[in-house]
């Protein structure tokens, strides 16, 4: 079609400006510590407490004592709070393993035939808890069988399909009122078949790799898993093409079919603290000893979730772990996190205990603008057990940041009576007092302060930095970690496009109208995007580089607010 005119005429020209631009990818928190179950060191991602309570457990016994660790509450928090996504990483310490299916004896066959092992399967999860081989009591109730742990069963064995069905029972059920947790039907022990049953349970299994200092995880297996609870060990004697050509069941295949019947999970390694108990909530940790665990067992998921490529999320919490103590591990957290450059660390300065002055002085060790410190601790509600226990702030900071993004914007100040209050919260361990919280702000601490009527609220919202300027807060801070992430995403589509004005040009169709909304929903007071050939000379381009300048005024929230009451005499008059 024409684009100019030569003669006299009307040329209607089309200007399609409808691209739909690219949204913002929505990550949430992650947390990395101590849980019940689940696999050591991988992350994985859960989107409720009730997943969490699926994927990670909920409380178990030390010395007596019935405890939920601050992983769980922190997560519940978070959840209750409006947060959608979360990335929980478990730590452990000492060697862990699976267990895997096992019969009254103790042997590693489920569901046996009389000539061969026909199936063993594994639990996902890994650790003694899921362990329940053993007796049972008469209404066939395992004794070890626990919430946490699972049974099997086979039931519709049938030689002449090859087919049979595998029930998931929850470890603590009774043959009466079994809880059938997953139900696997038609299944077949022929690999050419689509319901063989390594292809529909899955058979893969993830381990932790190093290559030359650099963790991944590496997967093995050939089928995904569908199965949340176990996964495909071992076929005993598959049965490639079960039928003959007319149509009935070979006779060296139909011994190898799972009979009818049921068993539990043993042989697995771990447990969840070493010695005859740990300490908890405000008993006295140490650095080999918090919640049961050393620091020393955070170094792998710490490797892990500085790959900002393969783990998103937006703010980072490790509950149990104090930068008084755990020195080591804090400041490679920190380090991480400010390498990635897309997330804030909530570190919590001092254990329970602890003073305004101890607070302060571990905050003076930090300068970041990617980690910010929150005193003193709180009690609330434990959501498992009902009992009111003693929690560091980073428990309760992950709620307050996801319901500060829900009813806002991540450039919102998460603090203050509208989006800092701590409803959760019975009692804060100070009932923080006017000079105190000055104390703790001008050391870089952010003050849980209790007042009348309004209860406990997070009142600052400092970074680490030393330095004074717009990152030493955390809205601003947060805002620069919205804006580079989007703005990532945007470039990311551009590498290996034409170094050309129409490139540049797609960049800043898309950025400039997110800039804008960012203005629009009170993010920026002003900002300009410079990509053009000012930046872009031919030797720029000749060195394979595309560059823009991204300046931005930040949003500054009113802090300090003074209000001047004059007093006048009787008859005078009020100024214009």
């Amino acid at each position: 079609m024409a684009e100019t005119l030569i003669s006299p005429g009307v040329l209607a020209r089309e200007n399609d400006q409808s691209q739909i631009t690219q949204q913002p990818v929505t990550v949430g928190a992650a947390i990395i510590g101590p849980t019940v179950k689940g696999l050591p060191d991988i992350p994985t991602l859960v989107t409720s407490y009730s997943d969490y309570q699926n994927k990670f457990g909920t409380t178990f016994t030390s010395a007596s004592n019935v405890y939920t660790y601050f992983t769980s509450i922190a997560a519940y928090n978070y959840f209750a709070n409006g947060g959608e996504t979360l990335l929980v990483t478990r730590v452990v310490t000492g060697s862990f393993t699976s267990a895997t299916t096992a019969t009254g004896s103790g042997t590693a066959i489920i569901a046996y035939s009389a000539s061969a092992e026909a199936l063993v399967l594994d639990t996902l999860t890994q650790g003694v808890v899921m362990n329940n081989t053993g007796s049972q009591d008469t209404s066939g109730a395992l004794i070890s069988g626990s919430v946490d742990n699972v049974r099997w069963q086979i039931v519709n064995s049938n030689t002449s399909s090859g087919t049979f069905d595998l029930l998931i029972r929850q470890g603590n059920d009774n043959t009466t009122n079994p809880i059938v947790l997953e139900t696997w039907t038609n299944l077949s022990m022929d690999p050419l078949a689509p319901n063989y049953v390594s292809k529909v349970l899955g058979d893969q299994t993830q381990n932790v790799r190093s290559d030359n200092g650099t963790f991944y995880v590496e997967v093995s297996g050939s089928y995904n898993n569908n199965s949340r609870y176990v996964r495909v060990k071992s076929v005993g004697l598959p049965t490639p093409n079960f039928f003959d050509n007319n149509g009935t069941a070979k006779v060296q295949y139909t011994g190898s079919i799972p009979q009818n019947g049921s068993g539990s999970f043993g042989a697995a390694t771990g447990a969840l603290f070493v010695g005859a108990g740990a300490a908890f909530y405000n008993a006295t940790p140490t650095v080999a000893n918090s919640q049961g665990i050393p620091s020393s067992s955070y170094a792998t998921a710490s490797a892990l979730l500085s790959n900002q490529d393969e783990y998103r999320y937006n703010i980072l919490l490790t509950p149990g772990v104090y930068n008084s103590l755990q020195t080591s591990t804090a400041t490679t957290l920190i380090t991480n996190t400010q390498n990635r450059g897309d997330a804030l660390y909530v570190v919590d300065p001092v254990p329970y205990g602890s003073n305004v002055a101890a607070a302060t002085t571990q905050a003076s060790s930090r300068n970041s603008s990617y980690a910010a410190m929150y005193w003193p601790w709180c009690q609330v509600l434990d959501p498992d057990t009902g009992a009111q226990v003693w929690v560091p702030a980073s428990t309760l900071m992950g709620g307050v940041f996801a319901y500060n993004d829900s009813v806002s914007e991540p450039w919102f100040a998460p603090a203050g009576i509208n989006r800092g209050g701590l409803g959760q919260v019975i009692r804060a361990e100070q009932k923080l007092t006017q000079s105190q919280r000055d104390t703790l702000y001008g050391g870089k601490v952010n003050p849980l302060a209790t007042f009348p009527g309004t209860g406990t609220v997070v009142y600052g919202q400092k970074t680490l930095q030393t330095q004074a300027s717009a990152l030493d807060r955390v809205n601003v801070r947060r805002l620069l970690i919205q804006l580079k992430s989007y703005i990532s995403q945007v470039a990311q589509n551009l590498v290996f496009e034409q170094n050309t004005a129409a490139t540049r040009n797609q960049f800043l169709s898309q950025v400039n109208p997110y800039l804008e909304s960012v203005q629009q929903r009170q993010g920026l007071y002003a900002f300009k995007v410079v990509m053009d050939d000012s930046n872009n000379t031919p030797d720029v381009i000749d060195r394979n580089q595309l560059v823009g300048a991204i300046y931005i005024q930040p949003t500054r929230t009113a802090e300090f607010i003074y209000l001047d009451f004059n007093i006048l005499p009787t008859g005078a008059t009020f100024p214009a």
